[in-house]
């Protein structure tokens, strides 16, 4: 298989801006887009001009500061997350070019036949189906993925869930509960971005399509991810846990808690290291330790 050329949506994002560094170091070309993805005609034509090999979305609207957001901007998301998306899934379709979109977990939530605590026998799988709708960005995404499985042949949708970065960037999930006056502590699937970014470009390199669960395997609470952030970033950290019904009092949506199965996944690149969640997060947590000492980073004392 030859060098690829990459056609990224999302360029100015998070993700996005991650993917454009790993596509370089790995000797791929990677072309910007520019076009917005609801504007479908603007969409094809820098599709047929840069005739990419391959095709990334990492477009989206999560919402600032968080997905509360969306309840007030209903009309964006569903331009951005379901028109944009079903656009650029259909026009890479037409003309049989491998695209990957970088979707979210965050459409699931524990329920009876899938027990808090149930393990891997009992988690989500790529064949279930969107059981959470407790926000509109979960319920909008939740509808988006039932449409795209039409597309399945030509299409990977990733199912990525609480995003953690080597460093304290804004959207990183670590980032966000050290900033939180009070945490939950439920157990979760979540996605080291080191690990899973590269797994990401070589499902797209090698054409495997389908839904993929794009976690670490296991889950993770959210007071084992302050552990591990306290003993490698800031010994002096301390927080405060509440219920998740406190926390919904203080929500304009509610947040999904659940865990994916990602064998799917592990399977299908077994020649790539995907560690347990718990491995995983320690790694990362010291790799951001190792980083943020390079830049001189001092955390904020207690009470400041």
């Amino acid at each position: 298989m030859g060098g690829q050329k990459f056609l990224l949506y999302g360029k100015n994002g998070w993700i996005g801006g991650m993917l454009i560094e790993l596509i370089k170091a790995s000797g791929d070309e990677v072309v910007l887009g520019d076009a917005r993805l609801e504007n479908r005609e603007a969409v094809a034509a820098e599709i047929d001009k840069h005739a990419p090999t391959r095709v990334l979305n990492a477009a989206g609207v999560t919402g600032r500061p968080n997905v509360d957001w969306c309840e007030f901007n209903k009309q964006t998301v569903i331009r951005t997350n379901i028109i944009g998306c079903l656009n650029l899934a259909d026009l890479c379709w037409q003309r049989k070019i491998h695209c990957t979109l970088y979707a979210t977990g965050c459409i699931f939530e524990y329920d009876d036949a899938h027990p808090l605590g149930g393990g891997l026998s009992t988690a989500f799988t790529e064949e279930e189906r969107a059981n959470f709708d407790g926000s509109y960005y979960s319920m909008t995404k939740g509808f988006c993925e039932e449409m795209l499985r039409a597309f399945l042949d030509h299409l990977t949708v990733l199912r990525v869930r609480m995003p953690i970065s080597d460093d304290l960037s804004p959207r990183n999930f670590i980032t966000k509960i050290s900033k939180y006056e009070k945490v939950v502590d439920v157990p979760n699937s979540m996605t080291v971005l080191h690990d899973l970014l590269p797994a990401s470009l070589e499902l797209s390199r090698r054409e495997l399509s389908g839904i993929y669960n794009f976690c670490n395997p296991g889950a993770i609470s959210h007071n084992e991810c302050l552990e591990l952030y306290k003993k490698h970033v800031d010994p002096a950290f301390t927080w405060t846990n509440f219920t998740l019904e406190e926390q919904d009092k203080i929500l304009a949506a509610k947040r999904s808690n659940n865990e994916l199965n990602c064998q799917k996944l592990v399977d299908a690149l077994p020649d790539m290291d995907i560690p347990e969640i718990h491995v995983a997060l320690d790694r990362c947590m010291a790799r951001t330790k190792k980083h943020l000492d390079s830049i001189g980073w001092k955390p904020t004392p207690c009470g400041k």
